[in-house]
């Protein structure tokens, strides 16, 4: 069996994060294993806390990995800090790890900003380089790429101006300010698009968690990156198709988005 490792923050509500990444790849087929870059005390309404692990425990957790169930695959979500930032990117490059998803989590789905903006600054130098593909979306590759996106042609500008810079594939993910479930893949030079209809489910919480882990665990079962993104896309699709309803809470979101562990996905 495959197997794929998640670096994120957690979600107590179980919609996004680890939470969210570990349900994910398990339906898609691969082994999941998780090391924690901060505890968040967050929901589908907001985040109230994070406390972050230090950048030697997070090492002493990749180390444990590394060195026994080596990953096919890794996804890096939320990654708040410079010395976090610097500490798996050294781990990869010891380990040299493969199949690397880079998911720029910067501002969460309630607003909240996620990452400090020098460690914005650290990412890009030091993680997207390792990556075989970063998923921002719109707000993310504005941060990114310091260009407003108004347009798929600004999607297509965003994403060739971070790939370039940073050395990278870029899959820009739509549905942030425009109206669509397009997203366009930057790699090697060319672009292609990656069309989705935009399905009515206000239950966003973890979508784009989901999204990276799938790239990740069809990347572990040796699918080339745009055969994965298609098949991350058609199981998010899914997900959001089956509109699971678990809340009784009083939010704006209060119907949490957690739908990786009931959509089954073909090994």
């Amino acid at each position: 069996m495959r197997t794929a490792l998640s670096i994120a923050g957690t979600d107590p509500s179980g919609g996004a994060g680890i939470q969210a990444d570990l349900k994910t790849m398990t339906m898609n087929g691969v082994f999941a294993m998780s090391a924690i870059t901060a505890l968040v005390a967050q929901n589908t309404t907001g985040v109230r806390e994070i406390v972050e692990m230090s950048p030697e425990f997070l090492g002493q957790q990749l180390d444990a990995v590394f060195e026994d169930i080596p990953p096919d695959a890794v996804k890096i979500g939320m990654v708040a800090s410079c010395g976090l930032i610097e500490v798996i990117a050294e781990r990869l490059r010891f380990y040299q790890g493969k199949n690397i998803v880079v998911d720029p989590v910067m501002v969460a789905t309630s607003g909240d900003r996620l990452i400090s903006e020098e460690a914005v600054e650290v990412l890009k130098r030091c993680l997207l380089p390792l990556a075989v593909v970063a998923t921002p979306n719109i707000p993310e590759a504005e941060i990114l790429s310091g260009m407003p996106i108004q347009s798929p042609a600004d999607m297509e500008a965003a994403a060739r101006q971070i790939g370039d810079a940073c050395c990278c594939a870029v899959l820009l993910k739509g549905g942030h300010n425009l109206s669509d479930a397009n997203d366009f893949l930057y790699a090697d030079g060319t672009g292609a698009w990656f069309y989705g209809a935009r399905i009515d489910n206000p239950n966003t919480h973890g979508t784009g968690c989901t999204l990276s882990s799938a790239i990740a665990a069809n990347l572990a079962k040796g699918f080339d990156l745009p055969v994965s993104i298609q098949r991350a896309k058609d199981y998010l699709s899914g997900a959001l198709k089956a509109k699971l309803n678990l809340g009784h809470g009083r939010g704006p979101m209060q119907h949490n988005f957690n739908l990786t562990g009931v959509f089954a996905q073909e090994a």
